[in-house]
């Protein structure tokens, strides 16, 4: 099968990686120019004017990492070749954790250091090895050709996608076409443009602006040492620290859209690095021990997404395919992305393949209706599989919006909450947080919910780990104060202005 892959972001090489192995040939079309990179660092310097998103922090979550080691460990050897390392739940067990005994399951819980970049050239430079794959670097796409599909209702009907139109006016001609063209791509547009019904979309504003900043450790030095999740929420602010490939990490500072004062203290690099070590979890890694190689990143508009391609069941075009965030979206602060790109890329691989024996494919695999029924199971299984997690982040960061507003309003963080979304946030404050210090158990369930390998809701579904969080909340008056994790913010303005 001829297919169009469109966007050379992670979600588009996964594709590209999944199907070139699948006995396809692919045709990538990326619309910024692709340098050769002679290795990390070099991928690191290289402009990618199409993907901001490259300056900023990225986890490799679990759910990444194990469908990496489990369906294509040349590619994660690949990574670990180019300076990529794990970071092990065993290995970040908090010093307050003294029951902690290793479980099998145990080995799954770990994600990967790695920067976005070098991800993204260990990737391409295996999916070119491939022999299946021609790249089209400064090829940009702007829209879709396509044939009259029969109505299928008095509203809407189905056109087949035949193939890609470029900038210069030429078009292309393919079995199938897949776009990965990210947060900010045309694929709804192109698809109303030859004929389809509007595809339904289901966005949330994250409410947050987040910047980042590169470091690289100094001869002789280590990052210090992890005790837990990889960053926090100081309500006013939220902070991780992501360590990356060969001796280099990011800081991610977040700060609420509409607080406009501490944003304006955040794009200067000086009070930035001031910030990070007014905080006790990012302090240590601010102390003297790396240098920065890159100035302040800022990136807004962040949003969750899901759209919907499915209309009675079927796609609402035949010939194309959604991938990465031309499918869905999630506030990046969770570090999801990367990771349900490569696995929805994937999901389409499986989807494909279980048609390619089909009595209706020809030699080339290219009968329209057999791709068809693979494009629907594909959506489905992303439905059922990645779709609880968009409406997850959703619903959390409709919570830290309101939360955020109250604390630059000065009033109580949970003012406008009813008495049952007040409880349950007393629960996590007072409950879970704590146990996830104390207790092996309850930190080993919200690490694998952090890392996808469990459903949204499993942790509050179980009962002996909310049995573990409510008996820690049940203490919360008899044990001594939360440890302060960083000044309130009217202290942390004042800090930073004196």
């Amino acid at each position: 099968m001829r297919i169009a892959v469109v966007g050379g972001g992670i979600s588009g090489l996964a594709t590209c990686l999944v199907l070139a192995r699948r006995g396809h040939d692919l045709t990538l079309f990326e619309r910024d120019p692709l340098t050769i990179a002679a290795d990390p660092h070099d991928a690191f310097e290289a402009d990618r004017r199409g993907a901001p998103q490259v300056r900023h922090s990225h986890a490799f979550l679990a759910r990444l990492r194990n469908l990496l080691r489990d369906e294509y460990p040349d590619v994660l050897q690949a990574l670990y070749d180019a300076g990529a390392t794990d970071l092990r739940f065993a290995d970040g067990i908090p010093p307050t954790i003294t029951d902690y005994e290793p479980e099998p399951a145990d080995d799954d819980l770990a994600m990967l250091a790695c920067r976005r970049t070098t991800f993204e050239w260990v990737l391409r430079s295996i999916a070119v090895k491939e022999g299946r794959l021609v790249v089209r670097g400064g090829s940009e796409v702007t829209g879709l050709t396509h044939t009259e599909g029969q109505p299928d209702t008095a509203t809407s009907k189905r056109p087949r996608i035949t193939g890609v139109r470029l900038a210069d006016g030429t078009t292309e001609d393919f079995d199938l076409t897949v776009v990965a063209t990210g947060r900010r791509g045309a694929l709804p547009d192109w698809l109303e443009s030859a004929g389809t019904a509007p595809v339904v979309e289901t966005i949330d504003e994250s409410g947050i602006v987040y910047f980042s900043r590169f470091y690289r450790l100094n001869p002789g030095q280590s990052l210090p040492p992890r005790t837990g999740p990889i960053g926090g929420d100081l309500g006013y602010l939220k902070y991780g620290v992501f360590a990356g490939d060969n001796g280099t990490f990011s800081v991610t500072l977040a700060v609420a859209t509409d607080d406009a004062e501490i944003r304006r203290l955040l794009d200067g690099e000086e009070i930035f690095d001031r910030i990070g070590r007014e905080l006790v979890f990012t302090a240590p890694y601010l102390d003297g021990r790396a240098e920065p190689i890159t100035g302040v990143h800022k990136i807004a508009g962040l949003i969750s997404r899901w759209r919907d391609y499915l209309v009675d069941g079927a796609p609402i075009a035949s010939g194309v395919a959604p991938v990465g965030d031309a499918l869905l979206a999630t506030n990046p602060l969770y570090g999801r992305g990367c990771a349900t790109g490569f696995w929805a890329a994937h999901l389409l691989g499986e989807a494909l393949a279980a048609f390619e024996n089909n009595d209706h494919v020809g030699d080339a695999g290219t009968d329209a209706s057999t791709i068809t029924l693979a494009i629907s199971q594909y959506l489905t299984r992303v439905e059922d599989l990645i779709h609880p997690w968009v409406l997850s982040t959703m619903r959390t960061d409709q919570d830290s919006r309101e939360v955020a507003a109250n604390i630059l309003a000065g009033n109580d963080p949970d003012a406008g909450f009813d008495d049952a979304k007040r409880l349950e946030r007393s629960v996590l404050r007072d409950g879970l947080r704590p146990a996830m210090r104390s207790d092996a158990k309850v930190l080993r369930a919200f690490m694998r919910n952090f890392n996808l390998l469990t459903a949204p809701d499993t942790v509050v579904k179980d009962a002996d780990v909310m049995g573990r969080v409510f008996m820690a909340w049940q203490e919360r008056d008899s044990r001594p104060p939360e440890p302060v994790l960083g000044p309130e913010r009217e202290e942390m303005v004042k800090r930073l202005v004196s």
